[in-house]
């Protein structure tokens, strides 16, 4: 093939990398952090409701009444939201508005794989800020030089949650735009949805796909200050959330007490295992999000990871000299996480 043809940043950039899919039944997946638990009943009644024949017509490009609900629930005005076709669709928006051609993507490292590989995409230089020897946060007392920064709060994949005290000291003194990516932060203790409606360069992103149970649906969403969302509808493709999308995410949305009863269910799960982890050796790491970040006490990471997936348990495995010697596990059903803890034991007889 004539590489020629590829713009060079494309050429060089590796690729995102996703978790694995597997598509025999009978696996136990607990490595791409989706909600064992249903949507809300709202939105089986939403999906019920739809007609066929409405998908002739193209969807509401402003996702009007979407956001007017996600409005509502945060005491903004729908001037401050933007839909996308999930946080990814509106990450990459966030480079496409805030980032010259000559600029830098900034994020911590580790943190969400994806960070990079979206900046290299474009061309762009990146700008890492290593967690501390326990995966904290720590950052930069005098800023980071870079017009855009990723603030993944609940972090991924160590579910650290930066105190939000020491997320609005970094955006005050951060001259460029800070995204503070909270994809998990219904797992957490506290949130910075407050920083992004009080702030002039924060904006909070957040996905109905791990908390609402909707991976599959793709619907993300960006609160923010008025001119930093009107930049972002410039560059945003015209239709980039479909009628059937608008519709169950509006379901979801209004009925917050299902999800809050999940996401209940996920903690209750993820401090048992935690204890469980502990007990066998694990060096388990703080988490807030619905996931666990831990090192194995006498096997390495991956040969560990590698002998689940024999016994077909998925979990995630992050190559890296940072990451490598951890695991991170999705919380699923009890049962599930019961049957990963049997095995974990089985490997240590």
């Amino acid at each position: 093939m004539n590489n020629s043809l590829i713009r060079a940043s494309v050429n060089a950039a590796p690729g995102y990398v996703p978790g694995e899919q597997p598509r025999d039944a009978g696996v136990i997946k607990l490595n791409t952090n989706e909600n064992p638990y249903p949507p809300s009943p709202a939105v089986r009644e939403a999906l019920a409701g739809l007609s066929a024949s409405s998908l002739r017509l193209y969807p509401d490009p402003m996702c009007k009444a979407l956001r007017e609900a996600i409005a509502r629930l945060h005491g903004c005005a729908p001037a401050n939201v933007i839909c996308g076709n999930g946080s990814d669709d509106l990450l990459t928006l966030c480079i496409s508005a805030f980032v010259e051609n000559d600029g830098a993507v900034g994020f911590l490292d580790p943190s969400y794989s994806l960070y990079p590989v979206m900046a290299r995409l474009r061309g762009l230089r990146t700008v890492s800020v290593e967690l501390g020897a326990r995966f904290e946060s720590r950052l930069p007392p005098e800023g980071v030089p870079c017009p855009l920064f990723f603030l993944t709060n609940p972090n991924a994949p160590t579910g650290y949650l930066c105190p939000k005290d020491e997320v609005r000291a970094f955006c005050r003194r951060q001259r460029g735009v800070v995204v503070i990516d909270e994809a998990y932060v219904d797992f957490a203790s506290g949130d910075c949805m407050e920083l992004a409606l009080g702030l002039d360069n924060a904006i909070c992103l957040r996905t109905l796909s791990k908390s609402h149970s909707l991976a599959g649906l793709r619907l993300g969403y960006a609160v923010g200050p008025e001119p930093l969302v009107n930049a972002l509808f410039k560059v945003k493709e015209s239709y980039n959330v479909d009628r059937i999308t608008q519709a169950l995410a509006l379901a979801a949305i209004s009925d917050p007490a299902s999800m809050r009863a999940g996401v209940e269910k996920v903690k209750a799960t993820r401090a048992r295992f935690s204890r469980i982890l502990s007990d066998m050796g694990f060096d388990v790491y703080p988490s807030e999000s619905n996931f666990i970040w831990a090192r194995p006490g006498a096997r390495p990471a991956g040969e560990v990871y590698r002998e689940l997936a024999r016994r077909r348990i998925y979990v995630r495995h992050f190559e890296g000299p940072r990451t490598g010697d951890c695991i991170r596990i999705t919380i699923g059903a009890d049962g599930d996480m019961d049957a990963l803890a049997a095995a974990l034991r089985d490997m240590r007889a």
